[in-house]
């Protein structure tokens, strides 16, 4: 009954209920049902309860870390052996897909509900956008002007961009403790990353730009996503289409030429749609992760992607990059470690400040019958 009331709520009672009634009876109780359900996905609110129900942050992280991996190499393969060196353009075909598969998802019923549109200015999911589109196009054209180290020395300085952003806007502070903690984070990923710092004046100047938008990014998904009643997949569909349009901007700028003389057999085609499909993955579990934790976890999150792979070449196959490297990872997992467990302590503190105080019930009737019949009535006054 606990699991038939979780994903069904009273309706699923109703139901037991009538069981053993008339066909009649049973066939209207199961319609109830039915449509209980149906009410419930369709309205934003029910369908941000359903997100939060089954994909809690602990879900939400693991299918992102899984999915990141997963892409690292899938684009490998696509910049590597298929020779696909057009970045922006492999990140507008990233999007298509996904508006693809977004408007089947719609077609079907099975897009969440969008919230009204007054509760979210198009201000907000115009920008989310814009900003949207170069943070994944200037992160593509980073990894490919500069190399792996260079990016990850970049990716260290969205973390305090998104602190102070987040101050600056929201008037949002971190404490002491995860300071350190970050702060320990970043130096551990610097020292892991420092032997690999190949980057030219162009790939230099991608990288910082790239910055901004990125942690701009993180806070408008995570903010939307827990202020407002909007999904993963709704604010997905809403913003993609802004998102290919300056992508489609940013092609000429930033990609060579060439792209429609590429050679575009059925190898090569395979290889590019299943990075597009690994890249709608990872945009869906990136904005589930942003919804359920934060900007800042979430950029914790990539830099434990980077350590975990570091480490995992080092133990699995055999690369050998370093004690330094080593070392660096291993403090930089410890400063995870500290800042995931004060994470879930805070978390614990404000759900146990959100809860009700109940008072102590009064006594019954019948005790206060029985102590007034017992005993001659006390005329002393009472103490507080």
């Amino acid at each position: 009954m606990g699991l038939l009331d979780s994903l069904f709520g009273n309706g699923g009672r109703r139901f037991i209920k009538r069981k053993d009634s008339d066909p009649g009876e049973a066939g209207r109780a199961l319609e109830e049902l039915r449509g209980s359900l149906y009410n419930e996905l369709r309205i934003s609110e029910g369908a941000k309860r359903q997100q939060q129900r089954f994909c809690g942050p602990v879900m939400a992280m693991t299918f992102n870390f899984m999915v990141a991996v997963g892409i690292i190499l899938g684009n490998k393969l696509v910049m590597g052996r298929v020779g696909f060196n057009f970045p922006i353009f492999l990140t507008f075909i990233h999007y298509c897909c996904a508006w693809i598969l977004l408007a089947i998802f719609k077609a079907l019923s099975l897009l969440p509900a969008s919230p009204p549109a007054k509760t979210t200015p198009f201000s907000s999911l115009f920008s989310l956008g814009v900003v949207m589109a170069f943070a994944s196009g200037l992160a593509n054209a980073s990894l490919k002007h500069n190399s792996v180290g260079f990016y990850q020395m970049a990716k260290i300085a969205v973390t305090p961009t998104i602190v102070i952003a987040e101050f600056c806007l929201f008037k949002k502070t971190v404490s002491f403790h995860k300071v350190v903690a970050l702060a320990v984070v970043s130096v551990g990923v610097a020292v892991a990353t420092v032997t690999d710092l190949e980057f030219n004046f162009f790939g230099a100047c991608i990288a910082l730009a790239w910055i901004v938008p990125s942690a701009v990014n993180k806070i408008l998904w995570s903010t939307l996503q827990q202020q407002t009643n909007w999904t993963a997949l709704a604010l997905m569909w809403r913003t993609t289409p802004v998102t290919i349009f300056f992508l489609v901007a940013l092609m000429p700028w930033l990609d060579p030429p060439g792209v429609l003389s590429f050679k575009w057999d059925i190898h090569n085609t395979s290889a590019i749609l299943i990075s597009a499909l690994l890249g709608f993955l990872l945009q869906w579990s990136g904005a589930l992760a942003l919804g359920a934790t934060s900007a800042t976890s979430h950029v914790v999150l990539g830099q434990f992607k980077t350590c975990v792979i570091l480490l995992g070449g080092y133990f699995l196959f055999g690369s050998d990059p370093g004690w330094t490297s080593i070392g660096g990872a291993v403090t930089s997992l410890g400063g995870m470690t500290v800042y995931t467990s004060l994470s879930i302590k805070e978390s614990r503190e404000k759900a146990s400040d959100q809860l009700p105080k109940h008072n102590v019930p009064p006594l019954n009737s019948t005790e206060d019958d029985d102590n007034s019949r017992s005993s001659p009535p006390d005329h002393t006054p009472a103490i507080d």
